[in-house]
């Protein structure tokens, strides 16, 4: 049952509470700390806005941002940070230390998606780029860009304020985020064995809420993620003969249709549980009916058992029907995205109490009874590794768009749509205060 305001309130007070025993440690930062890294952050918007339209205009894909990854490092070595890069591939980590303290990690994601912009922006991606061995338009239509530049700036604030905190920062820039590979690649290379293993963790995700808003969800806030490949496997004939084939375009097709009662009719409906086919390929021309059809689907839960649930009814379905086409049984390979991922409460306890005093009326705090949404991030391998993190979500989206969209009565363009356009100003600009604001809140230095 969602809790009322007040009651929310008086949660996230107990929290503090027991997290802070009643010291000085969760009071808000002080009000010229939070001015001069609003001036600081105006002051390097152009910059920031040449970078983000650069990276918008160049996207690359998961394990390839070689252009991306070193524009970022060299900008971070300027800025003073000891930069490795080639960590989990393309990925780089950066230090600087800045006297005793805890160690506080902040991640950006780089890589763009495969798929066409159709923004009409003026820096709009035209770029491509080799995806699953196909040449492909690439876009950044899941924000990184919008990530990348306000972690440039908020090192940039971070560096001008070093008499205002006391710690080391590690900025990590991750590879590969879409799929769910790059977390994990940072962590078979050894990333918390090869540098310090921070004591907690900061990311963002811009969205398509309003531009400036900032929300915290404590508790868990995003679902499991399942990436499957199946391969339905037929006999290949000529389009005119389809007696002497087995059709693996129709049992795909079948599969499609009647994989979807396992959300509608199987699971429980207090749940949450998604099924999307996001790929189909079969066949080459008009009148030849092939040998096999590949699918690539996406699973979404908010729960192990849920997650269970889906993928039973995927395999289940497509054996059914391949049997009753008499194919043979397909090939299934199923790769987790790892747990939901989940907010520290402890972390979201603390920083609260500085992103409300620095945004105001724009800074929503969510309480952790709120169900979760059915988004992922494999920020949470990060997580699981242990690094107790605040996951924020800052929005994107143009409050006119959104104006227009609503009296239509459809969706305005998200993350993934080819139409998805964040605001560049408030969204950078949001993103640079939130990660400093998190970041000078917990290494801020404390009064004798």
């Amino acid at each position: 049952m969602r809790r009322s305001g007040g009651a929310a309130a008086g949660a996230l007070a107990l929290v503090l509470a027991l997290w802070t025993g009643g010291s000085a440690h969760a009071l808000p930062l002080p009000q010229d700390t939070l001015a001069r890294v609003t001036s600081l952050t105006g002051n390097a918007y152009p910059e920031l806005e040449a970078l983000y339209q650069d990276l918008h205009r160049n996207p690359e894909v998961a394990f390839q941002e070689t252009r991306t990854a070193e524009i970022l490092a060299r900008r971070m070595e300027a800025l003073g940070f000891d930069v490795t890069r080639g960590v989990g591939g393309t990925g780089f980590v950066a230090i600087l230390r800045n006297g005793a303290g805890p160690t506080v990690m902040v991640r950006t994601e780089m890589d763009g998606l495969p798929m066409e912009e159709k923004t009409g922006l003026p820096y709009a991606s035209k770029a491509t780029g080799v995806f699953q061995g196909k040449e492909t338009p690439t876009a950044h239509a899941c924000g990184h860009d919008i990530h990348m530049a306000s972690w440039i700036g908020a090192a940039k604030v971070l560096t001008q304020l070093k008499d205002r905190w006391s710690g080391t920062l590690m900025f990590v820039a991750q590879p590969a985020e879409e799929g769910g590979h790059g977390a994990e690649a940072m962590l078979k290379d050894g990333i918390f064995k090869r540098f310090p293993k921070p004591d907690r963790g900061f990311a963002l995700h811009v969205g398509p809420s309003p531009a400036g808003q900032v929300v915290l969800k404590d508790g868990q806030l995003a679902a499991t993620a399942e990436f499957v490949n199946l391969t339905f496997k037929g006999r290949g004939a000529h389009g005119s003969r389809p007696d002497e084939a087995i059709d693996p375009i129709m049992i795909a097709s079948a599969f499609v249709t009647n994989v979807q009662p396992v959300v509608s009719r199987q699971r429980e409906p207090n749940t949450h549980g998604v099924i999307s086919v996001g790929s189909f390929n079969a066949g080459s021309t008009t009148n030849i009916i092939p040998e096999e059809a590949v699918l690539q689907l996406t699973l979404r839960a908010l729960n192990a058992t849920e997650m269970e649930r889906l993928k039973a009814g995927v395999r289940r379905t497509a054996e059914h029907v391949a049997a009753m086409n008499l194919a043979p049984p397909p090939v299934l390979t199923f790769r987790s995205g790892g747990p939901p991922l989940t907010n520290d409460r402890a972390v979201v306890a603390q920083v609260t109490p500085a992103l409300r005093q620095a945004f105001g009326d724009a800074f929503r705090f969510i309480p952790a009874e709120v169900p979760a949404t059915g988004g992922a991030d494999d920020y949470t391998h990060f997580v699981e590794a242990g690094v107790p993190s605040a996951y924020i979500r800052i929005g994107g989206a143009d409050p006119a768009v959104l104006a227009a969209a609503r009296a239509r009565g459809e969706p305005a363009p998200a993350n993934h749509s080819p139409f998805f356009a964040p605001l560049p100003e408030p969204s950078i600009k949001t993103g640079v205060r939130v990660l400093s604001v998190a970041v000078l809140d917990a290494l801020k230095v404390r009064k004798p």
